[in-house]
């Protein structure tokens, strides 16, 4: 298994055609972000979307950042669009998308990274620590977890 970069990959429509496979709001909304060309504009310039891989199949994705669902505020980067694969669920995968989150963060020298979601529970297993429920843009609540990042800068 690996990670990779959508946007430095030559098989993107092979990638968006496996993140059009999932069965989540979410991912739809990264589906049409991708493929209509407004994925920069939602998310900032520089923004990523991380695949982790194992051959042709798409096993889990997310994303890296300078905006996401919590909107405005000038908490940055944020890791959104998280999701694995039913049938690869168990296996601590976002583990491993948490750790190039992790490097990139790092090496752009930032001390925090963000997740917003409803879940209870999950992000704690990778260290992440709960910080506040903050409005999304639909108007809804969300929790806002923050990891923060070892050694940057």
């Amino acid at each position: 298994m690996r990670v990779i970069n959508y946007f430095e990959s030559d098989r993107t429509d092979h990638w968006l055609s496996e993140i059009k496979r999932a069965d989540w709001a979410a991912a739809e909304l990264l589906y049409t972000l991708l493929s209509q060309g407004d994925f920069f504009e939602a998310t900032g310039e520089g923004s990523k979307v991380l695949l982790l891989t194992d051959g042709d199949e798409l096993i889990s994705f997310c994303t890296y950042a300078k905006k996401d669902d919590i909107q405005p505020t000038d908490l940055s980067p944020w890791m959104g669009f998280v999701f694995t694969f039913p049938e690869h669920r168990g296996h601590h995968y976002i583990g491993l998308l948490m750790e190039e989150v992790e490097r990139l963060a790092k090496n752009d020298g930032v001390s925090a990274v963000y997740i917003s979601t409803d879940h209870v529970g999950l992000y704690e297993k990778y260290g992440c620590m709960f910080k506040a429920e903050m409005k999304d843009i639909s108007g809804g609540l969300s929790r806002v977890y923050v990891k923060k990042i070892r050694d940057a800068g």
